[in-house]
């Protein structure tokens, strides 16, 4: 490649598929020229400085290596906010949205002040969309890592919701005070069985192996979340977790199991079962 390349040139001949091609030039064309991704086509004629040239080839390079766009990029989208994320957290993923939708129709329910638990936190995508919709929210954030802790805080403080949403480090309910109930908890655990195919596939070998697999069943950690939310959900509390494509049967099976009622399944919008919830009894 040249670097006398036009934009359109340096679409057109990169080996990369065009989506991701024009993503990454949107990204250089923000930093080092302050202009939209509009520009891309209204301005496809233009070139690339030599510096911006240059990163532009490490950028294809590490994309083609199977880097993870978002980490590439250090930064992405999320229900109605956009996160930092980098190697130390999960990549938020839109199937994970509906649990936030699960949770904001909740509080619109409840129509008062409400308290939310976001169990193993990430980047604080859950908490972070559910706090910037609902001001009425106090939220407490938990993860036993201190590298995602560290990442979900700068997120909180970028998107100016330090005040609404706390942080605890802790293994699940280990971070929350005993005392502590909730009206709402969500959680997106890891989920995916170990020696799983897909852990060694695409953007999932570069994410923590920690936030995906629980190095067991798959159902573990789902197993400790739920078998714990009675004893810190307030009466008719909801709890809303993320599964598996194929563990709805199962995770149904663990809410009914341990005396939560309303139990309901929820369609991701792949149309994959991709989430349940359960409430307390009053």
């Amino acid at each position: 490649m040249k670097i006398s390349q036009s934009l359109r040139e340096l679409i057109s001949n990169c080996t990369l598929p065009a989506n991701e091609a024009r993503i990454l030039l949107a990204h250089l064309l923000e930093k080092h020229f302050q202009l939209p991704r509009s520009a891309l086509l209204s301005r496809d004629d233009m070139s690339l400085n030599e510096q911006a040239f240059e990163e532009w080839e490490s950028l294809v390079s590490r994309r083609l290596h199977g880097e993870p766009i978002a980490y590439i990029l250090g930064k992405k989208g999320f229900h109605n906010i956009e996160l930092q994320v980098g190697p130390g957290v999960l990549i938020p993923r839109p199937e994970t949205e509906l649990l936030v939708d699960i949770a904001l129709s909740e509080i619109a329910k409840l129509n008062k002040p409400t308290k939310v638990l976001d169990l193993g936190t990430g980047s604080g995508a859950i908490a972070l969309s559910i706090a910037s919709t609902a001001p009425m929210a106090s939220l407490l954030a938990t993860d036993r890592s201190a590298e995602a802790l560290a990442i979900a805080k700068h997120n909180a403080q970028f998107l100016n919701l330090t005040e609404q949403v706390q942080f605890s480090q802790g293994n699940w309910y280990e971070a929350v005070s005993p005392q502590n109930q909730f009206d709402v908890i969500v959680s997106n655990p890891p989920y995916i069985a170990n020696q799983d195919p897909h852990l060694t596939q695409g953007d999932l070998r570069f994410e923590p192996p920690s936030a995906l697999t629980d190095y067991a069943s798959g159902l573990s950690c789902l197993e400790i979340i739920i078998a714990g939310a009675d004893k810190h959900l307030k009466p008719g509390g909801l709890i809303a977790v993320e599964h598996g494509f194929d563990q709805s049967e199962a995770v149904v099976e663990l809410m009914k199991g341990v005396g939560l009622i309303d139990v309901q399944v929820h369609l991701d919008l792949a149309g994959h079962f991709r989430a349940a919830s359960g409430r307390t009894r009053l």
